[in-house]
């Protein structure tokens, strides 16, 4: 049953500030610091054993923030030396903001990115000039672009290409066949037929499938997650994986250094190694201006055999199944991929496996030919979205799902902080009729977003978008329904930071059973919620929620 909020409660920072690619790190260190010291009251309650284990991971993460803010502190000191030389070094700063500007203006990204950046720029020549060249640049990680773009050279053509389902497709529903040749021939993740899905509307029932599916392992585990708590809900995966390791079978653990702040120490790498299972951590928080340091991995993946594997929404922490309730009822979901589709889970896997160090010579071991009969036809594509390179492949999902719907979209996610794009999608899939309806948290676990998130309900109400307020606590899913005929459930929000920063995955589905579980969740969840939608009729933006809008993509 779902349970109230309670005040206080400890948390790491995660993923749920909105900004673009390469922001300033400055505000991520701020952000660091801000999240570690707003509830740290709680450490207080915890037993001594997690004490110390808190402390440690809250001390590592201050030692990085504070020497981070240091030097930024340094640079933004050379910057204001420049003022003894004003008059020259207006008359070059103002020639080379209007050249950043004129860049800018040239690039692929977004409207609400291009104006954060020249607003900067226009009110700090100086300093918004130096910002955008260190942290603005689509160059800024070019040495992490190399090493991922030589890992998907080596994974060209061992997957297919699925153009025997795409061409059925064809045949059958053009629609849905646009959204597989997107996927296929764009961003190269095939289309499969031979896989049955199973949705989960809690995180519950999805991690009790998962360990039954654990316990079958027999060749390897794979496991990828943005963040693990080394708590309740992860000891009882641990036994297993514990266990399996003793049998001979391959675990991997992979989580995000950020995404983990405050629920796991450095040492829980080596008890894992020391328990035979190899872990490893990605992009870990270091005390230096790193600009791929906003870059977080924020897939959640299970991959057992190459048989089964899981994703969605929940991470592995006690909050996420109800065990504790800082915000109110945990709402998130899930699905079970069995048959031929499962394989684009383990590339993706062993992809970021590999992007941290390359250890393996070859992928094709674990990409075995299991022989398995699906019980039903539908249509399934694992896919995956990378801020290093130029496609949105979430948003473009998104983006395809709307314009091709007749008769309603129905979303849920965390945070709703959109671009232009997406308004006007929404929004004029609305104006046509279609009904769409968008289900967001009624108790938010960061208050700053959630301003930004409701500044978003009178521009979509205002064109016929209905919103919901999930009332008994956080709405942490994130799903799109069209029809009853296609959905997309995995880790991508509807805000800049998964559609433009983070390393996310997700799965299309099309004429699968697990559709009518779906659709059969949102009602019951309509039903658990307040709609907002009159409420924000009419309303204008104040001030302050302007601003937010206004820098959302840098934060």
């Amino acid at each position: 049953m779902p349970q109230p909020a309670r005040e206080g409660a400890y948390r790491p920072y995660s993923d749920h500030i909105a900004g673009p690619s390469c922001s300033f790190s400055v505000g991520q260190a701020i952000l660091v610091l801000r999240h570690l010291c707003v509830n740290l009251s709680e450490v207080i309650d915890l037993d001594s054993s997690r004490t110390k284990r808190v402390k440690n991971s809250v001390g590592r993460a201050l030692f990085v923030a504070v020497s981070v803010l240091l030097q930024a502190v340094w640079i933004v000191g050379l910057v204001l030396l420049l003022n003894d030389y004003y008059y020259v070094v207006s008359l070059v700063t103002s020639l080379l903001a209007f050249l950043v500007v004129l860049n800018l203006y040239g690039q692929q990204m977004t409207g609400p990115m291009k104006a954060s950046w020249i607003i900067l720029i226009l009110f700090f020549p100086v300093m918004g000039v130096c910002i955008y060249l260190m942290f603005g640049h689509s160059n800024c990680v070019r040495g992490m672009r190399k090493r991922f773009d030589r890992l998907l050279q080596r994974t060209e053509g061992l997957l297919g290409d699925g153009e025997e389902v795409l061409a059925r497709v064809e045949k059958e529903d053009r629609q849905i066949a646009n959204q597989l040749h997107y996927l296929s021939r764009r961003a190269g993740f095939p289309a499969y037929d031979n896989t049955d899905v199973v949705y989960y509307a809690t995180a519950e029932e999805g991690l009790e499938a998962q360990k039954e599916a654990l316990r079958q392992a027999e060749h390897f585990i794979f496991m990828e997650y943005h963040a693990i708590e080394d708590s309740q809900s992860f000891r009882g995966l641990e036994e297993i994986l514990v266990e399996k390791a003793r049998q001979g079978v391959e675990v991997r653990l992979l989580y995000d250094d950020m995404g983990s702040m405050g629920f796991i120490s450095p040492a829980f790498i080596k008890r894992m190694q020391a328990l035979g299972i190899q872990c490893r951590v990605f992009n870990p928080l270091l005390p230096v201006l790193n600009i791929f340091m906003n870059n977080r991995d924020h897939r959640k993946i299970t991959v057992i055999d190459g048989k089964v594997g899981f994703t969605g929404g929940y991470n592995l922490a006690d909050e996420y199944f109800n065990l504790t309730h800082p915000f109110g009822w945990w709402k998130d979901t899930g699905v079970k991929l069995t048959g031929d589709a499962v394989p684009s889970l383990t590339v993706m896997f062993l992809t970021m496996w590999n992007g941290i160090k390359e250890t393996d010579d070859a992928f094709a071991p674990y990409l075995p030919e299991v022989p398995y009969q699906a019980k039903e036809g539908g249509i399934v594509v694992p896919y995956a979205d990378s801020p290093l390179d130029d496609e949105q492949v979430g948003e473009n999902v998104y983006l395809n799902m709307v314009k091709q719907a007749k008769d309603y979209v129905y979303i849920m996610t965390p945070y709703l902080i959109l671009d232009d794009e997406l308004i006007s999608e929404l929004t004029l899939a609305a104006m046509r009729g279609v009904e769409v309806r968008i289900i967001t948290p009624g108790i938010p676990d960061k208050k700053l977003v959630y301003r930004v998130t409701r500044s978003y309900y009178s521009c979509l109400v205002n064109r016929g978008v209905r919103v919901f307020e999930y009332t008994p606590g956080f709405c942490h899913a994130k799903m799109m329904l069209c029809d009853g005929e296609t959905a997309a459930v995995g880790t991508i929000n509807l805000d800049y930071r998964s559609l433009y920063l983070h390393f996310e995955n997700g799965v299309f589905l099309s004429r699968c059973s697990a559709l009518g579980d779906i659709r059969k969740d949102f009602l019951q969840t309509f039903e658990q919620c307040r709609e907002v939608t009159e409420d924000y009729k009419g309303k204008r933006l104040t001030f302050w929620q302007t601003l937010l809008r206004l820098f959302a993509p840098l934060m």
